[in-house]
C-alpha cells in the first residue's frame, strides 16, 4: 500500500509540473509626473522642491534625483492677501520666497507651471497646540534606556492632527557635557502622525520612540538602543499641528513604508494633496521644547 501511495504521489507531481507555465508580466510605461515636496511654517518662507517621478523599476540614487529636478518652473504661492512667485535657488529644483512669511490661520494655495504641466494644492496653518509637559522615562527594567513621554490636552474641536519631530543636540554623562551632537537634524519616529478621532477633548499621556535616519549605519540603530533614548540625551522636540490632508499624506506614507516587503501587508496608496501630480504641500505650526533624559 505504501508503494502504491508513493507511485501515485510521484505521478501526481509529474502531472502538476507538466502544467507549469512561465508567465511574463508586462508593466506598461507610466507617464512622468511632477513630484512636489513643499512646506510652510509661521514666520518662515515657503520652500518647494520639484522633481519628476521615476519608473517603478528605475534606480533611485542621488544622481538620479538631481537629474530629475524641475528647473525653470513658475511656482506661485497665494495666501488670499498676497501672491508671490517663488525664486529658484541655485541650479536645482528648489524654490523659495524673500517676501512671503507664513501666518497662523491663513490658507496657502500653491500653483506650479512646468512646461505643459500644471499642478496645484492647498494647505493651512492651524493654531498651535503644545504639549502640557514632556519627560523621559526608563523602559521597564532597563537602567539607562527609555522613551520620550508627553502629556497632551486635545481641544474639544474634532479634526486636530499632529506630527512630531525630535533631535538629540548633545550628550551628557554623569553631569558632564560632552558636546557631541548625535543627530544632524530633526528625525521622525515610527508613527509620527496622529489625529484626535478617538481622543477629542481628552487629556492623556503618550510615549514616542526614537526616530532614526533611513538606512542609518549607526551602531545604536541596530542594537538594543534602537528606538530608545539613552540617559543623558538632550532632546529637542518639535511638535506640529497640521491640517487633515497633510495628516493623511503622512499616515498613508508611513503605512506604506511599514508594510514594504511584508507578504501579508496590504497595498496602501499614498494620499497626496497635489492635484495633477504627486507629493505634498503642507503647513506646519510647531512648538518647541527641550528634554534632558535623566
Amino acid at each position: 500500500m505504501k508503494n502504491i501511495i508513493y507511485v501515485f504521489v510521484l505521478l501526481f507531481s509529474f502531472a502538476i509540473s507538466g502544467c507549469e507555465k512561465n508567465v511574463t508580466v508586462v508593466i506598461p510605461a507610466s507617464s512622468t509626473e511632477i513630484v512636489v515636496e513643499g512646506y510652510i511654517e509661521p514666520g518662515k518662507s515657503p520652500i518647494v522642491l520639484l522633481t519628476r517621478s521615476l519608473p517603478f523599476f528605475g534606480e533611485i540614487n542621488v544622481n538620479n534625483i538631481f537629474q530629475n529636478t524641475v528647473t525653470g518652473a513658475i511656482v506661485i504661492v497665494d495666501d488670499g492677501i498676497q501672491e508671490d512667485t517663488l525664486t529658484q535657488f541655485g541650479n536645482f529644483g528648489i524654490y523659495t520666497s524673500s517676501t512671503m512669511l507664513g501666518q497662523i490661520g491663513r490658507t496657502y494655495s500653491l500653483k506650479v507651471i512646468a512646461g505643459d504641466q500644471t499642478v496645484s494644492a492647498v494647505t493651512t496653518l492651524p493654531p498651535a497646540i503644545p504639549f502640557d509637559s514632556l519627560w523621559w522615562k526608563v523602559d521597564g527594567t532597563r537602567d539607562s534606556l527609555g522613551f520620550l513621554w508627553a502629556h497632551l490636552t486635545d481641544p474639544d474641536t474634532l479634526g486636530n492632527s499632529y506630527r512630531i519631530f525630535m533631535q538629540r543636540i548633545n550628550h551628557y554623562t554623569y553631569g558632564q557635557e560632552l558636546g557631541k551632537q548625535k543627530d544632524s537634524t530633526f528625525t521622525t519616529p515610527p508613527g509620527s502622525v496622529f489625529e484626535d478621532r478617538y481622543i477629542n477633548g481628552k487629556s492623556f499621556d503618550i510615549s514616542f520612540p526614537r526616530g532614526s535616519f533611513q538606512n542609518s549605519t549607526k551602531e545604536e540603530d541596530d542594537n538594543k538602543e534602537r528606538l530608545l533614548y539613552k540617559r543623558g540625551d538632550t532632546i529637542v522636540v518639535k511638535f506640529c499641528t497640521i491640517d487633515r490632508a497633510h495628516f493623511e499624506f503622512w499616515r498613508t506614507e508611513e503605512s506604506q513604508i511599514s508594510s514594504n516587503g511584508n507578504p501579508f501587508g496590504s497595498p496602501q496608496p499614498v494620499h497626496s494633496n497635489i492635484v495633477g501630480g504627486l507629493g505634498i504641500w503642507g503647513g506646519y505650526t510647531p512648538t518647541y521644547d527641550t528634554v534632558i533624559a535623566r
